[in-house]
């Protein structure tokens, strides 16, 4: 039975091949999305979830409450180790922190952005196989270092050989290789590639020795994880960090620091604080990407039923004999719908070849790794098994249901006009609820492309144009060789400018601290981000000021600029009233001077964040960074000076450089991938929805075949038969439209508040999103219209 059922719908479908074909085409490219859209969520949902302790792994964060509310990643230094003192319940507390920089084996120099200190305990509490060495004593000592598999190859050509041998740490410090990590999964926020023990920046004479005892001194790539008894709550050990943080650092307490206790699992959501890939994946953005999946298989879903109604009057008669030789309706039902399974099963097929054809493209967009293994995955050969009955009963059950109840003496008669005016409403439904969902993402992508090209245009506030930030070693040697350094670069014909800081204008790296302002007892209750720079900086960047002028040219403090929101922060009434004023940090009187100018905003960081009070003053020791401007003509050739005349400076260091602007450009790398993604998603489904318009506008030829003939002999044009059938869809897609119209706004303006630089949501972007849709619309019609409009009208009357 169940054979000849199979074998009535493969005759059937091959004898409407077109409408098979279009089927096919649409359930695919909606199931193709979904599958690709599964896969993705999937992938961002498993990280570092193979931790056995995953579930009672937290990070410790920052969170200042005051003047506004501001997460922080990094910890100070001596953070775990006074957990592990105040806190002995506490299984575990451990520092990772991330400092990349070169590497070198014999004289052949690596850099490595993924390079870690971290402590033996870290890998008692993380899951990370070893290959080679013991993971409670590979990282004890100082001097010690442990690479993964690629690294050890990639130093050693044999990472079996690795063990025992010396790397090169900055040209100076030599690190012994005492154990061999296997790479690390793709599916975690710990991409360590290159781990050195902890106790090496502890021991004597390392660059942070100061620092670890400072509480005072925070990096944002300082992480401290503490792993809780089994069965405690987050929530009372917060209690008791607070009053550990008072009894510490009473002075961050009393501003308005906070701790405050993540998840291990929750870490790869939070897009408030940063995690070591900078592949934060926020809940809201998989809920929403879910969401268009589910859309797209849906509205795929909608253009079966719309083909298939459409289809039903071809298929009147036979179904008339069919009921006529005995066929119950039952019967029929479960041959149409047998027909919808053959059609989802192949719409499956050619949605999973799609799927591997797009992969590669994918993982580039996203920048994540699904490999080419996934059909075979349970998880997805589940997920596609219900996929197909989900789509088959969606989209088989009503056509079956409309198309087995046709009256028999009816249906041999081709009277059927009446498959009833409620059928043609839910098919009027469909497609608005299709063009309901194309023009919410239309809406979304115009407002996405508008606020990119918003970014693209709108000025920092500083110049960015030909300027090349290039890392200098930061230890006394070398700083005694940036003089020279710079008078060997201003020789240079291509060479415009130069300036030593310790970040460029947009390095979101940086110092943050309290002043006191005018000599005021109290610290000021805001953070400032401190700029160091050289006198030049202003001049290379072209800053502009506002009132006073540049510090004069020195190595340490003689004088501070200021920035407009400092200005404002300190409740001055204009940038004049600012100058001659005083500054102190950290109750230093050797950091005292006075503030001899104030310049016009710039960004400091992404469009996204809001412009702090900047603090501006020459400090040589803190200089990381050598800004150049240089002349656009020949730059080739000048970038190969830049690098020769670096490199007989600083033979040891390992040279490395990059434009500002296109780390400007690195700000939006994210909202360019989701723009790009989500003009995917929109072409999708305009392209479906544009296949359920085709199956409407088939009925209703159909259905209007005499009418069509009747109005062309009475004298109607071509133009008029189109304009017939595209009123009543221009319609459809107006009244999409206003549903749509005020999702989109909603759901837009929602998105824009993330940004505190944002364009207005004006009307032209919704004036603009209705004509598309209109002209999609037309063109989609159009070609049937004008295919029934030219039919003979004798042809279209004689046929009963």
């Amino acid at each position: 039975m169940i054979r000849n059922y199979i074998k009535t719908a493969w005759r059937s479908l091959l004898r409407h091949q077109t409408y098979t074909a279009i089927n096919i085409t649409g359930l695919a490219v909606g199931i193709a999305a979904c599958l690709l859209i599964f896969l993705v969520v999937q992938y961002e949902t498993s990280f570092d979830t193979f931790h056995t302790k995953k579930d009672r792994i937290y990070r410790v964060t920052g969170v200042v409450t005051k003047p506004s509310l501001n997460f922080q990643s990094g910890v100070p230094f001596p953070l775990a180790e006074a957990l592990r003192l105040d806190l002995p319940q506490l299984p575990a507390a451990v520092i990772l922190r991330n400092e990349g920089n070169f590497f070198s084996v014999n004289n052949k120099k690596f850099k490595e952005d993924e390079a870690y200190y971290a402590e033996p305990q870290f890998f008692d509490t993380f899951d990370f196989d070893w290959l080679a060495g013991d993971k409670k004593t590979a990282l004890a000592e100082p001097n010690t270092v442990a690479l993964t598999r690629s690294e050890a190859d990639k130093f050693f050509g044999d990472w079996h050989q690795a063990v025992g041998k010396t790397i090169a740490y900055k040209g100076k410090t030599v690190l012994k290789v005492t154990g061999v990590l296997a790479d690390m999964p793709d599916n975690t926020d710990f991409p360590l590639k290159i781990v050195v023990s902890y106790a090496t920046m502890r021991a004597k004479g390392g660059d942070n020795f100061d620092s670890m005892h400072n509480w005072g001194m925070v990096l944002g790539e300082n992480y401290c994880f503490v792993t809780l008894p089994a069965g405690a709550q987050a929530r009372n050990y917060e209690q008791q960090l607070d009053a550990f943080l008072k009894r510490h650092s009473p002075g961050d307490y009393k501003n308005g620091l906070r701790i405050q206790l993540q998840q291990l699992t929750a870490m790869h959501y939070d897009t408030r604080i940063d995690v070591f890939t900078a592949h934060p994946f926020s809940k809201q953005l998989i809920n929403a990407i879910s969401m268009i999946g589910l859309f797209l298989v849906v509205i795929a879903c909608v253009n079966f039923i719309n083909l298939a109604t459409a289809q039903a009057v071809n298929r009147s008669k036979e179904v008339g004999i069919r009921k006529v030789l005995g066929s119950r309706r039952k019967q029929l039902i479960f041959q149409f719908i047998s027909e919808t399974g053959i059609i989802t099963l192949g719409a499956i097929v050619l949605a999973l070849t799609i799927s591997l054809l797009v992969l590669p493209f994918v993982n580039q967009l996203l920048e994540i790794h699904l490999n080419t293994q996934f059909a075979l995955a349970p998880r997805v050969l589940i997920f596609l098994a219900v996929l197909w009955l989900t789509v088959t009963i969606l989209s088989g059950l009503y056509p079956a249901m409309v198309l087995s109840g046709f009256n028999p003496i009816s249906a041999l008669k081709n009277k059927i006009s009446a498959v009833s005016s409620k059928g043609i409403s839910l098919r009027r439904a469909l497609v608005v609820f299709q063009f309901c969902i194309a023009q919410v993402l239309i809406i979304g992508i115009l407002v996405m492309i508008s606020q990119l090209n918003y970014f693209k245009n709108k000025s920092p506030g500083f110049d960015k144009t030909a300027v090349v930030a290039i890392g200098v070693p930061g230890d006394s040697v070398s700083r005694s060789k940036t003089a020279f350094l710079r008078e060997e670069l201003l020789q240079q014909p291509g060479v415009k400018a130069l300036s030593y800081s310790a970040y460029n204008p947009v390095d979101e790296n940086g110092w943050f601290a309290r002043i006191h302002f005018d000599h005021a007892p109290k610290e000021s209750e805001f953070g400032v981000s401190l700029k160091w720079a050289d006198a030049g900086f202003f001049k290379l960047y072209r800053l502009q000021f506002l009132a006073g002028k540049p510090y004069a040219p020195g190595d340490t403090i003689n004088g501070y600029v200021v920035n407009e929101s400092m200005v404002k922060s300190l409740g001055l009434a204009n940038p004049q009233q600012a100058i001659g004023k005083s500054i102190g940090l950290w109750g230093n009187k050797h950091l005292e001077a006075p503030i001899v100018g104030v310049v016009r905003d710039f960004n400091v960081g992404s469009f996204k964040d809001a412009i702090p009070p900047v603090l501006m003053a020459s400090q040589r020791s803190a200089y990381g960074t050598l800004n150049i401007k240089i002349g656009q003509a020949d730059m080739r050739q000048t970038l190969a000076t830049i690098e020769s005349k670096w490199n007989a400076t600083f033979p040891e260091a390992l040279y490395e450089y990059h434009f500002i602007d296109e780390q400007v450009a690195r700000f939006y790398k994210t909202d360019n991938q989701l723009s790009l993604l989500y003009q995917i998603f929109a072409g999708i489904a305009i392209l479906i929805s544009c296949l359920g318009l085709f199956g409407l506008v088939s009925f209703m030829a159909v259905q209007r075949t005499k009418e069509v003939g009747i109005r062309k002999t009475m004298g109607a044009s071509v133009g008029h038969i189109v304009y017939l059938f595209s009123k009543e869809f221009t319609f459809l897609v107006l009244v999409a439209f206003a549903i749509s119209a005020p999702t989109g706004w909603y759901m837009m303006n929602k998105w824009l508040e993330s940004y505190t630089f944002r364009i207005k949501l004006g009307p032209g972007i919704f004036l603009l999103a209705i004509v598309l849709s209109v002209a999609i619309a037309w063109l989609t019609v159009g070609y049937k219209a004008i295919k029934a409009a030219l039919v003979n009208p004798v042809k279209s009357l004689k046929s009963e």
